[in-house]
């Protein structure tokens, strides 16, 4: 009995006194890491508790319609003795086995699982969800909700209203953070089991054409398959001779929180830098920002980044375009980088540096080579329409087949493979995929840029609207944004979009729908938007280009 283990009712959110809906095993029974052990119901829905580990159940402590909260003694579990390091000889064997269980992953298994296959979903975190719902996307737009809220609420001075600054329970940070986190995990723990897929930990490898190696905590074992979906991401960039020191953090070590710096460097001015530098400024920390090439977002139309970059420009301590970070050197107190530019210092101290140059995809990871798949210098891996590899039976997915790296477009092509390998006839054919920069103000886009249409040498016609006329705009304090569509001459049909300012990101999936559709530019301006509303901004500029505006005075050409 001294080496059973408790297993108590995690962090459920903000949700106390729960009912159990279900109790789904009895003492004796065998049950595996993140096996669902019972089914609590709120009023925000259902919730599966999952095992934190494999063993045997020795007692519970709940049963059917008592009621539990955080913290609550489940059960008592004897933890499975560990096997020996030697492979496994009884390998199972799937119809599809599912490598990465991040969004594209995961849904890749959980469609094949619902289009009738056997499927084994192999992950290396403790937690379903990858990089993006562990220490990813999810974390970080929970963590930059409340760095929002926190930059509205100093900028209600200019209407009146006062709140004093912040006071930060870095703790109590974490700890909302986390939750979301775990709440999201365990929902999918819970869709796995539902669908009966069978959920495998630990890092694999190819190990041949028909087979994988995974290491887990028992032990290496082999998993035979039929088919397979590559689904195993990507990671950070590190710089170049980059010394191994607590201080110099990529995104996921930042979005632990550690601490709130005083001075905190961000290498990089792309997405992931630009968005974390958004939370550490709201939360106190004066911020600089450094980017190699002249501008930030690199490659996203200028006109959306203007006003994004004049806002922080007020607000961050610095920002150097053009300039290169040639050395980091930790000392006491800090890390003094070392810089070289036209404009940056020639060397300056920070008490934190996050460095976010990039992401490199896994594909020189996964024991390519062992199974004869092809990968290309940079790790990407090719495929068709289908998502195939240069193997049949062998699809990859998401980050691992280019760019753009995004969790939306790893879910469709998940999808895309699952049904092709259930028989269905179908392929990846989409014609915008969108990107969003969850920054403030946020920039979206899609489609044709203005500066693509320029080096393709493709004519368009562009129709801007500034929010400076929506009535929505300036009453919520966000008049800094726009909205611009690119029409193909003669048709007007629409051929791109971005957004710039509050709620782009949600903003820009109508035009997504419109490209989708072969919307021209009189569909848009004729949809009836709702008054007041930052959505009419998208009817506006439609109009703009119709030459029906009455928002604006546009003079006759």
């Amino acid at each position: 009995m001294s080496q059973w283990i408790e297993v108590r009712v995690p962090d459920i959110g903000d949700v106390q006194d729960v009912e159990v809906i279900e109790v789904l095993v009895a003492p004796g029974d065998a049950v595996t890491t993140d096996q669902s052990l019972i089914v609590l119901e709120s009023d925000e829905g259902t919730l599966e508790i999952p095992a934190p580990r494999a063993g045997v159940v020795r007692e519970l402590a709940v049963g059917l319609g008592e009621r539990v909260s955080e913290g609550s003694l489940i059960l008592r579990l004897e933890p499975a003795a560990p096997a020996s390091a030697a492979v496994r000889s009884d390998a199972p064997r799937a119809g599809v086995v599912v490598l990465g269980a991040g969004p594209g992953g995961y849904t890749a298994a959980f469609r094949a699982a619902d289009l009738g296959l056997d499927v084994v979903l192999v992950e290396r975190y403790e937690k379903l969800g990858g990089v993006c719902l562990n220490v990813g996307c999810i974390p970080s737009k929970t963590l930059l909700h409340l760095a929002e809220v926190i930059s509205e609420a100093r900028e209600l001075s200019r209407a009146g209203i006062e709140f004093g600054p912040p006071r930060l329970d870095l703790a109590k940070l974490r700890a909302r953070k986390d939750a979301v986190v775990q709440r999201l995990t365990l929902g999918l723990a819970g869709l796995a089991r539902r669908r009966g897929v069978k959920v495998v930990r630990g890092e694999a490898r190819l190990v041949s054409p028909h087979e994988i190696e995974v290491t887990t905590v028992s032990g290496p074992t082999r998993i035979g398959f039929q088919h397979a979906i590559l689904a195993a991401g990507s990671r950070a960039l590190r710089l170049p001779g980059s010394p191994e020191d607590p201080r110099i953090m990529d995104s996921t070590a930042a979005l632990a929180l550690e601490e709130i710096p005083q001075r905190l460097l961000v290498i990089g001015g792309g997405i992931i830098g630009l968005e974390l530098a958004a939370v550490f400024s709201a939360l106190g920390s004066r911020v600089t920002v450094v980017e190699l090439l002249p501008a930030l977002l690199a490659g996203t139309d200028p006109d959306l980044v203007k006003p994004l970059q004049q806002r922080i420009e007020k607000r961050y301590e610095n920002i150097f375009l053009s300039t290169q970070v040639t050395s980091l050197e930790p000392r006491q107190d800090g890390v003094r980088v070392t810089f070289e530019g036209p404009k940056g210092p020639p060397s300056d101290v920070f008490q934190r540096v996050l460095v976010a140059v990039g992401r490199r995809p896994n594909g020189d990871q996964i024991g390519a080579e062992a199974a004869g798949l092809q990968v290309d210098p940079r790790g990407f891996i090719g495929v068709d329409s289908q998502q195939r590899t240069n193997l049949p039976h062998v699809f990859a997915i998401g980050d691992l087949v280019g760019e753009p790296m995004l969790a939306h477009k790893a879910t469709h092509e998940g999808k895309v493979a699952a049904e092709v390998i259930a028989g269905q006839s179908v392929a990846f054919d989409a014609r915008a995929i969108p990107s969003v920069a969850y920054t403030d103000p946020e920039v979206a886009w899609m489609g044709l840029s203005e500066t693509q249409a320029a080096e393709r040498g493709i004519a368009v016609e562009k129709a801007v609207f500034p929010w400076l006329a929506s009535a929505r705009a300036l009453g919520s304090g966000c008049e800094e944004g726009l909205t611009k569509l690119l029409f193909e001459p003669g048709s007007r049909r629409l051929l791109g979009a971005g957004i710039v300012g509050r709620n782009a990101g949600e903003l820009i999936s109508e035009l997504v729908v419109a490209l989708e559709m072969g919307a021209d530019a009189a569909d848009i301006a004729l949809s009836i938007h709702p008054h007041p509303t930052l959505s009419e901004t998208l009817a506006f500029a439609a109009e703009m280009a119709e030459g029906t505006i009455t928002d604006l005075y546009v003079p006759k050409r």
